[in-house]
């Protein structure tokens, strides 16, 4: 029900937009996240954005990426800018059907197959 798309390989300093596509639901009726995980690591918070378009981000990506949502066509961004090696990661999106806590992976219902983002240095 969610399909990420747009991760792949890039230079330190580039971007890279990820999408994530939501089938059979409407996506704003759902609070929005991406989250992410490194080899090795736990999968953690990147950002969220809430039924009112509210947004709200991991202290380390703030002013770098940015979520958006396009309810037209049932599709969630992260824009991701300024890159660092240490962004390497499957990037995950999620819905959930609660509007807080969204930096809890709990505060989400369905997940997607994640997307490989690799940003060489």
């Amino acid at each position: 029900q969610l399909q990420a798309s747009g991760g792949g390989l890039v230079q330190a300093g580039g971007s890279l937009r990820l999408s994530c596509a939501m089938a059979g639901r409407t996506v704003s009726q759902y609070a929005m996240g991406w989250f992410r995980q490194a080899p090795g690591r736990e999968r953690e918070f990147v950002a969220a954005i809430g039924w009112s378009g509210g947004s709200t981000y991991a202290g380390s990506m703030k002013g770098r990426f940015a979520i958006s949502r396009d309810n037209a066509i049932n599709t969630v961004y992260l824009q991701m800018n300024s890159l660092k090696p240490e962004d390497t990661a499957v990037y995950y999106c999620a819905a959930g059907r609660r509007n807080y806590g969204l930096s809890s992976s709990n505060a989400y219902d369905y997940w997607g197959q994640g997307t490989q983002v690799t940003v060489s240095s």
